[in-house]
């Protein structure tokens, strides 16, 4: 039983050698809006869904590092606030309009993410402003 045990923790310490990306590529045309705005975005939303993320110490750590950068990696393919301004018109009325309905839906900022990042939760009064920010979004570019 030892030996098992010694073997596996063998194993994982050899696994914490295996980097795993952690990028912050540059920002290359980042969403305009209020700074209201942004600053809840910022809190809530950029570690997944920006070139900003603010990489925590667990994120260094096998097996975490490879699940936080797996969940980084998704979150930009989906949104990436960074590149946002680089989207067409469309597409950025389709993904302001999808962030208020998984922000409404309870689904953003993830209930995972928020155990470690307290300071991430939507309060009311930053649900309000995002919903305001997007119907004034969708009127501007109709």
């Amino acid at each position: 039983m030892k030996r098992i045990f010694l073997i596996l923790l063998g194993i994982f310490l050899l696994l914490q050698f295996f980097p795993v990306s952690r990028t912050n590529p540059p920002t290359t045309s980042e969403i305009q809006t209020s700074k209201e705005v942004k600053e809840i975005l910022k809190r809530s939303c950029y570690d997944c869904h920006s070139n900003e993320t603010v990489w925590p110490t667990y994120s260094y750590i096998f097996p975490a590092s490879l699940l936080i950068s797996h969940h980084v990696d998704e979150g930009r393919e989906e949104l990436n606030f960074s590149e946002f301004g680089s989207l067409a018109e469309r597409k950025q009325n389709k993904k302001i309009y999808e962030v208020w309905e998984q922000v409404e839906e309870g689904e953003m900022p993830p209930k995972d993410y928020l155990l470690l990042h307290p300071s991430a939760q939507l309060s009311e009064k930053d649900k309000e402003i995002l919903k305001v920010w997007t119907d004034t979004y969708h009127k501007e570019s109709e």
